[in-house]
């Protein structure tokens, strides 16, 4: 599955649990929050000066990786 920065946090929660530490190394310690469910990536990354760009880069390449890891 990739992500884009529309998606919110609630679905990465939901579809891909393991990318929970993604945001915790990332300083953002917001998947706990109630806002969390219905927040995009691209707005929690505002929020925390981080460039959405290079997160969703960095939460999509785990996909890859996993996909590969499959095959």
């Amino acid at each position: 599955m990739k992500f884009n920065k529309d998606s919110t946090i609630g679905e990465i929660i939901e579809k891909a649990p393991n990318k929970v530490d993604l945001f915790a190394q990332a300083g953002m310690h917001c998947i706990g929050c109630a806002i969390a469910e219905t927040e995009s990536i691209e707005n929690a990354c505002a929020e925390f000066g981080i460039d959405v760009n290079d997160f969703l880069q960095e939460l999509n390449e785990e996909d890859d990786e996993e996909e590969e890891d499959y095959e």
